[in-house]
């Protein structure tokens, strides 16, 4: 197995003298049978052999860290200047900022797409988020990245913060998804100091209600450091960790706040959260770090959608927020580090990458076998420069009250959409506008009038992405009238 010395973790990973700022499918049984398969063909695995993805032949650890509602512009290296982020910016100067990173304008879509490495669109989980009322969740029929690692011998698969993927049936929690470890909530929004939504206790100790103490970002650092401390040497692990922080409710501790005296409002509030966030960071950096495994330890830090501006969030200089799907609310802070794999040294990749890349990605790294039905890429060999990354659309797609939006990248070329743009002849027309990002990457000016040729072919690829839509996650106030929360949010089915 890889090893590497203290002394050679240190240089690594030394703090650098300046930074730059600039219907579910399936049965629950069946389902218990195939996690029990993969966790014995997990624990009888040898290390996997090099891969393509791979530098040594040794599979890395794997951390993946989920910003919630961060803006682009509110950490030091995306030119940040109000938020002290310095745990993010030494892990960014230490890898390499992904200056191009796509996900889904809210956070359901976007984690359920990191988990499977497919469009959410294709399992229902792409029009909103997951409220708590639903009863929608990931289709047991998706192959999940813990579930997949699992089979490549990792042994120990965390998750510590909100799953947000499923809560209703006890086969859409995380320790039925192929997680062997799971402290956080099941909902988003829970408030901060008790652990509640919809007046009922979230917080849970893999599938038992937990009455533990104290803020959330600090349980989530705190427990994901421990987490790291005691796996194993010898045996890759996976940890995920998707914190609350920075989404509302915006609640900060005193000693926080205080930091931030010149700022005023919620501003102050989300200010003082993501500082909070960032020292949790700290403390699972630095857990990795006194590894002598370190080195062969691939760390991703990204958001799971853009700011909120009544937030006082920044999102640079992108157009649009949070629930749209302009660049705003689609090109999210992001940041990977993998030394042992040759993703070190700081500096910047442009390419377009995103959520649904992650698991291809990661699989490579740990020379495992993908699904043959993923939509998302290995994107390692273009991040070392050995590569050229594939032509292809992107998509992002959301649901907004009674009105569609989604938009499509080709090339230097973006089509914006609002209304019926699946259909071919619609009753009323959708509104189009077409942006050349190369020259207006803030989406200043719309240009489809002087285009047509270009908006009809692009319109065509959202035509054809709207087929491969599944029934599933509904509006968010569907189901909503009358919804009691369980006691303790305890699932028992």
């Amino acid at each position: 197995m890889f090893r590497t010395s203290a002394a050679l973790a240190r240089r690594f990973f030394a703090r650098p003298a300046a930074i730059r700022t600039n219907g579910n499918g399936g049965k629950s049984g069946s389902r218990s049978r195939r996690l029990l398969v993969l966790g014995l063909l997990g624990m009888a695995s040898a290390p996997a052999a090099t891969a393509p993805g791979q530098a040594t032949g040794a599979p890395p650890n794997v951390l993946i860290l989920l910003a919630d509602d961060l803006g682009y512009g509110d950490v030091g290296f995306n030119g940040g200047k109000t938020i002290a982020t310095p745990q993010l910016d030494r892990l960014a100067a230490s890898g390499k900022v992904l200056d191009d990173f796509r996900a889904c304008p809210m956070c359901s879509p976007t984690r359920a797409g990191l988990m499977t490495g497919r469009w959410p669109l294709r399992f229902g989980m792409m029009r909103a988020v997951v409220p708590p009322w639903s009863e929608y969740g990931l289709p047991a029929s998706e192959h999940t990245l813990p579930e997949l690692l699992a089979s490549a011998g990792y042994g120990q698969r965390g998750i510590f913060g909100k799953w947000h993927l499923g809560h209703s049936r006890l086969d859409q929690l995380p320790p039925a998804r192929g997680f062997t470890r799971f402290i956080g909530h099941y909902n988003g929004a829970i408030d901060y100091f008790t652990h509640q939504r919809e007046g009922e206790l979230d917080w849970h100790h893999d599938q038992e209600p937990s009455r533990q103490e104290g803020y959330t970002t600090d349980l989530l650092g705190s427990a994901a450091a421990a987490f790291i401390r005691e796996a194993p040497e010898g045996m890759p692990w996976l940890l995920y960790v998707p914190f609350n922080a920075p989404h509302s409710p915006f609640q900060a501790k005193p000693e926080d706040l205080k930091k931030y005296g010149n700022l005023t409002g919620i501003r102050r509030t989300y200010a003082a959260m993501v500082d909070s966030m960032d020292q949790a960071i700290g403390k699972i950096l630095a857990a990795v770090e006194a590894r002598p495994d370190a080195a062969n330890t691939l760390v991703l830090f990204f958001s799971d959608n853009g700011g909120v501006s009544k937030a006082g969030s920044s999102n640079g200089p992108y157009r649009g927020e949070k629930l749209t799907v302009y660049e705003g609310g689609t090109r999210v802070c992001a940041a990977i580090r993998w030394p042992a794999g040759g993703i070190d040294g700081g500096g910047h990749f442009g390419g377009r990458i995103g959520y649904i890349d992650v698991l291809p990605t990661v699989l490579a790294a740990a020379g495992a076998t993908p699904p043959a039905d993923l939509d998302g890429i290995d994107f390692l060999p273009a991040l070392r420069g050995k590569a050229s990354l594939p032509e292809r659309p992107w998509f992002s797609y959301m649901h907004q009250s009674d009105r569609a939006h989604a938009s499509v990248h080709s090339g230097e070329w973006k089509l914006v959409a609002h209304g019926n743009f699946f259909a071919e002849n619609p009753r009323r027309k959708p509104a189009m506008e077409l942006y050349h990002l190369a020259d207006d990457a803030d989406e200043t000016t719309d240009v489809a009038a002087s285009h047509p040729k270009i908006v009809a072919r692009l319109a065509k690829r959202l035509r054809e992405f709207g087929t491969w839509q599944k029934p599933g996650v509904g509006s968010y106030d569907e189901g909503r009238a009358g919804f009691k929360a369980p006691k303790d949010w305890r699932i028992e089915k």
